[in-house]
């Protein structure tokens, strides 16, 4: 990656705490309920509080973020769901890992005064 390059990562914050029901996850998702309830049992989404009952969980802005970043996989790359559930946790963990080599950057800067 050249330096004119660039990666420009999004964070999903809800500082009021917003929560979904299954219901409104598939709204928002445009999606059925059977391909969220598949999504929670890869562990790709996971609700807020898990509870046996599908019809009872509840969702974060999070998790419907990582459901739209599954859909664009499945659509895009045509993956099923265990590629799915690999590829989004290696991104998390390219994600992590690009956090982590920003703030060691920063810290040898500070360190060495530029």
């Amino acid at each position: 990656m050249s330096e004119k390059d660039s990666i420009l990562a999004v964070e999903v914050m809800d500082s009021d705490g917003s929560t979904f029901t299954l219901h409104e996850v598939c709204l928002r998702g445009e999606c059925h309920a059977e391909f969220v309830i598949k999504l929670v049992s890869y562990g790709i989404i996971t609700p807020v509080e898990p509870s046996a009952e599908a019809r009872q969980w509840l969702f974060d802005v999070a998790a419907l973020a990582r459901l739209h970043k599954a859909q664009r996989l499945q659509r895009d790359l045509k993956m099923n769901l265990p590629g799915l559930a690999m590829s989004l946790e290696l991104l998390d963990e390219v994600q992590e890992m690009r956090k982590e080599m920003e703030q060691v950057k920063r810290q040898l800067q500070q360190l060495t005064g530029e």
